[in-house]
């Protein structure tokens, strides 16, 4: 294992992966755990070859299809969407992802460092041409100090809110050097202070790919010992225990998962998506419904069927962006449940985005949406932000749909030239796109409409952003980020088949990428 260890960190080192200390203190944080699958994994050589170095040293796909069984009960007649009656009761539902708390962050510190994180003791004093970081955050590759986090929970104190969604990612993104006292700190220190000024309102987290260390490690639930997740699925019991019922929390102790009934005629489904990351290495020992969390899922749906409920589904990374069996099994039970799942809710990508799902025969029949809300974090060059959903609210005969929402930032550089934050909205959707309602059928028709209207793109790619970018996206790029908004499945090229040429799907396959490693 030592050996290992010393000839990982030689190749990071002199493949220029990162500086040499993150090398050396990165290899050590994995060689166990990354041992310890490749030793229970199928994997021959040629196959390990092929995952580290590429297709020209070997071949792995060691992803086998399997599919989970659908009841035999019939899928109930297709019943269009329809706005609620006017004056009809709405659920304010705030949305919180990607908050990634830097303890070290360090105002004046270098935000253009040569480590993967930046503002922060190790990242040295800032070029003579350089503002240091900013007291409330920087543009730059850093994460976001407390004082930042707290004044925008004391903003949202102020608001009024229904429900609170809150989809994971806690800790920093310095994730050579974490240990798992720092994630239970980090943990704790978040859940208190949400709790500290969102008291009165129940909040439901899901489970990110950082909380864990190293990062993107989560045994299934037949790793057991020092191996498995069980000391921070424990924590996260103990640190939501005064918001989920006994039986989530037993579901959230045992794989990270859980459901439970919000109010009359809805229930939420949070997901553990770690289990469907291609990152999540310990899925190279068995990645065959990791688990069992999508037969779950669907007996969740079959009695929210049956009960007449709805459902709204929370998760931390997109559907689209999962390992393509997990993704396409996934896209059939969205299918199959489309009159039960009212609504879906993602982060991640830290950025502002959608994914249209298909109806699975013709794939031109819109029947939900994946919607993907921006981060907290300023990682990468992005305001902080967060999402409010409008929700068709409690009453008998509810959609529970999406309605609306409206996405809130705060701009770094008045925050820290002035030194009062202030956290404004940035856009509504419907207004800002010009859409009657916000069902399946709406985005599908804006999707269409972004390939045509060039301007609208172009203020479709500043939103996506936060409204902070100096990027320009054009031709390739243009296609690559519609094409991501058809993609609520996985390695599908019959999604997109009318938008791509070979140089756009490689671009597809870039922008995928850049949405994967957050």
């Amino acid at each position: 294992m030592d050996e290992v260890g010393v000839v990982a960190t030689k190749l990071c080192i002199n493949l220029k992966l990162a500086p040499q200390n993150i090398c050396a203190q990165a290899i050590k944080l994995f060689e166990h755990d990354v041992i310890i699958v490749w030793v229970n994994s199928i994997l021959k050589p040629s196959e390990i070859c092929g995952l580290l170095v590429g297709s020209d040293c070997g071949h792995w796909d060691i992803y086998s299809d399997w599919n989970v069984t659908l009841p035999d009960t019939p899928k109930p007649p297709v019943v269009p969407p329809k706005p609620p009656r006017p004056g009809a009761p709405v659920t304010r539902v705030l949305f919180l992802t990607d908050i990634h708390w830097d303890k070290d962050y360090t105002p004046g510190s270098n935000p253009d460092c040569r480590d993967p994180l930046c503002c922060r003791p190790g990242s040295g004093v800032p070029p003579p041409h350089r503002r240091g970081a900013g007291k409330w955050g920087e543009y730059s590759k850093c994460d976001l100090p407390l004082c930042t986090i707290e004044n925008l929970l004391q903003h949202l104190q102020t608001q009024r809110y229904d429900l609170v969604y809150w989809t994971g990612d806690i800790p920093a993104h310095n994730v050579w050097h974490q240990t798992r006292g720092d994630q239970v700190l980090a943990l704790n220190t978040i859940t208190w202070l949400i709790r500290r000024y969102l008291g009165n309102v129940t909040v439901y987290p899901s489970v990110g790919n950082h909380e864990s260390t190293p990062v993107n490690s989560f045994p299934p639930p037949f790793i057991h010992g020092n191996e498995s997740s069980a000391w921070l699925y424990s924590s996260m019991v103990e640190a939501w225990r005064d918001w989920l019922p006994q039986e989530a929390l037993d579901t959230l102790r045992g794989g990270g998962f859980y459901t439970v009934w919000l109010r009359p005629g809805l229930r939420l489904v949070s997901l553990n998506m770690n289990f469907c990351s291609h990152e999540n290495f310990w899925l190279l020992v068995n990645s065959t419904d990791p688990a069992g969390q999508l037969h779950w899922l669907i007996s969740v749906l079959q009695e929210a069927e049956r009960s007449g409920e709805k459902v709204h589904i929370i998760g931390h990374i997109p559907p689209g962006l999962c390992m393509k069996v997990w993704s396409w099994n996934y896209y059939r039970i969205v299918n199959r449940y489309e009159g039960t799942i009212a609504a879906q809710f993602f982060g991640h990508t830290h950025v502002d985005e959608f994914e249209v799902f298909y109806d699975e025969e013709t794939l031109s029949r819109p029947l939900s949406v994946a919607f993907i809300a921006p981060s907290v974090t300023t990682y990468i060059d992005l305001n902080p932000g967060y999402r409010v959903y409008q929700i068709d609210g409690s009453y008998p005969g509810s959609s529970h749909l999406v309605l609306d929402h409206e996405t809130y930032i705060l701009n770094l550089t008045q925050a820290n030239e002035s030194g009062r934050p202030r956290w404004t909205l940035l856009y509504t959707l419907r207004e800002a796109y010009g859409m009657r309602t916000a069902f399946p059928a709406d985005f599908d028709s804006l999707i269409g409409r972004l390939l045509k209207d060039e301007r609208l793109f172009q203020k479709y790619w500043f939103l996506y952003h936060k409204g902070h970018t100096a990027q320009v996206c054009r031709e390739a790029c243009k296609t690559g980020a519609i094409c991501a908004l058809r993609t609520g499945r996985a390695d599908d090229p019959e999604l997109c088949k009318d938008l791509l040429t070979d140089v756009a799907y490689g671009e597809l396959q870039a922008h995928r990428q850049r949405r994967k490693m957050c």
